[in-house]
């Protein structure tokens, strides 16, 4: 068994459930968007932030799963892909995982509002279900991410990039997402601040 199927292993039912759960999140009225989303969809990586979501989740109630945690993981998912969509662009990448990029297929300005709707649509689930906890961890995050992102392209530019400036990239862009998703399944799962 590879190693990412034994981290899954306790999470498989609830893991099959969300696949459903997120697919239908994204949703849309307009058929090119139901294409792309389609196509993100289709072409998904080892979803480690639902997977965080879930095992953190699992840990604090023994084993229940409560929808909350469902639309957690949805959340965290949304943002996490609008992050990926917004970072080919502003990063002119071609390629994601293998396939071509949604830049590379439907140029820029759609990548940026496909990337800005699954924003929105993470956002919104959390305010159409009162999920204001939610709401909260993840903007704080996204924020984070969104310095990060610009910290290291001033860096880059000024090559004057020193260790402990580095590290602070790796926190915001990546950590904060990945402690975010632990944050969430706790949260969603009803534990006290």
């Amino acid at each position: 068994m590879k190693e990412i199927e034994k981290i899954k292993f306790p999470i498989k039912k609830e893991m099959e459930l969300f696949e459903a759960k997120f697919l239908k999140s994204m949703n849309s009225n307009v058929p090119l968007l139901n294409r792309i989303t389609h196509y993100v969809v289709n072409r998904k990586g080892k979803q480690m932030r639902p997977m965080f979501v879930f095992l953190t989740a699992k840990m604090i109630t023994n084993g229940v799963i409560n929808e909350k945690v469902y639309r957690a993981a949805s959340v965290i998912e949304l943002i996490h892909t609008a992050t990926l969509v917004h970072d080919d662009v502003v990063d002119s990448s071609y390629m994601r995982r293998g396939f071509f990029s949604l830049n590379a297929l439907w140029k820029n300005k759609i990548a940026v509002l496909v990337g800005d709707f699954l924003l929105s649509k993470g956002m919104l689930l959390c305010i159409d279900n009162d999920d204001f906890d939610l709401l909260k961890l993840i903007s704080k995050s996204v924020k984070d991410m969104s310095q990060g992102e610009l910290l290291q392209i001033e860096k880059a530019r000024r090559l004057d990039i020193d260790e402990e400036t580095y590290f602070e990239i790796v926190r915001k862009k990546t950590a904060s997402l990945i402690s975010s998703c632990c944050a969430l399944g706790a949260s969603a799962s009803g534990v006290s601040k």
